[in-house]
């Protein structure tokens, strides 16, 4: 694998097609693939030709020592920055480049390692932010459909409602976003995801800084959700979380995929524990 970036506009000379990689890529059923993926800021290569696939209905862990580039690939895949070379697809649509919003059209959704508080929100006014497709969002729908608007608006508190229910969270409903615990909100924002009805949902660290009763509830909760037919990749410095919950997990390093393999594999890997420890275990 080379360890040259090519500049922004440039045409790398190794063919996509042909880019080499420790990833599995020979699945079934692809619901997103990351194929020579660059990202450099400056001199700093925060990924370097990265390439590896989603298989639809997993739990994929994705992993690695810090500054390996997981953050960074999260931005590329989600939209939020735009690589310097290398394709996205999602459901075999090529999203590369394209604004959040779009990508979230094709049904990837993410959440972040830190939550973001709506003020001035309930929980459950905050969970209403999450449905796509709302006719509620166009000014002119407000005064030429009121009827379609309030139907809508209708069937997203109804979704809420349930939602809030399956995830055992309604108790919060009329709380201030602002005044609940961040393992409660990394539960609402888990649950306000599932409002987008994701075919793929990225999570970013979704148990950092949570006790451990959430962070059990919140394993449940994903555990559910997958077997329900939500495709995860997810990113957790919790090894134990990410080890009991993902299969496959794709290791990274320096910003390249070292390996892939099922959680047993990667713990006894010594590309991998010299990764993170320099040999010392992971």
């Amino acid at each position: 694998m080379s360890d040259a970036i090519e500049e922004p506009g440039t045409t790398s000379e190794m063919d996509v097609s042909t880019v080499q990689t420790n990833a599995n890529m020979a699945k079934d059923d692809v619901v997103l693939r990351v194929e020579n993926l660059q990202k450099s800021f400056g001199a700093l290569v925060a990924t370097d030709h990265a390439t590896f696939e989603v298989e639809r209905g997993t739990i994929t862990g994705l992993i690695g020592p810090n500054g390996a580039g997981k953050s960074t690939i999260f931005n590329l895949i989600s939209g939020f920055y735009e690589p310097d070379g290398g394709t996205v697809t999602v459901n075999g649509t090529d999203v590369t480049g394209t604004e959040p919003y779009e990508v979230a059209e094709h049904g990837l959704i993410r959440t972040f390692q830190t939550p973001r508080k709506l003020e001035g929100m309930t929980v459950r006014e905050a969970m209403l932010v999450g449905p796509r497709h709302q006719p509620g969002e166009s000014f002119v729908k407000l005064f030429t459909d009121p009827k379609t608007v309030g139907e809508h608006e209708q069937q997203n508190l109804a979704d809420v409602e349930r939602i809030l229910e399956e995830f055992e969270i309604d108790h919060l409903a009329t709380q201030p976003a602002t005044d609940i615990s961040g393992g409660q909100m990394k539960l609402v924002e888990l649950a306000r995801a599932m409002l987008a009805e994701p075919e793929v949902l990225l999570l970013d660290e979704p148990v950092a800084g949570v006790n451990p009763t959430l962070r059990n509830k919140l394993a449940e909760q994903i555990q559910r959700l997958n077997e329900q037919g939500t495709t995860f990749l997810l990113i957790e410095h919790d090894m134990e979380f990410v080890m009991n919950l993902a299969d496959p997990i794709v290791v990274l390093d320096r910003g390249s995929v070292l390996t892939e393999g099922p959680p047993h594999a990667i713990q006894s890997d010594t590309k991998v524990i010299d990764a993170y420890l320099g040999g010392g275990g992971v």
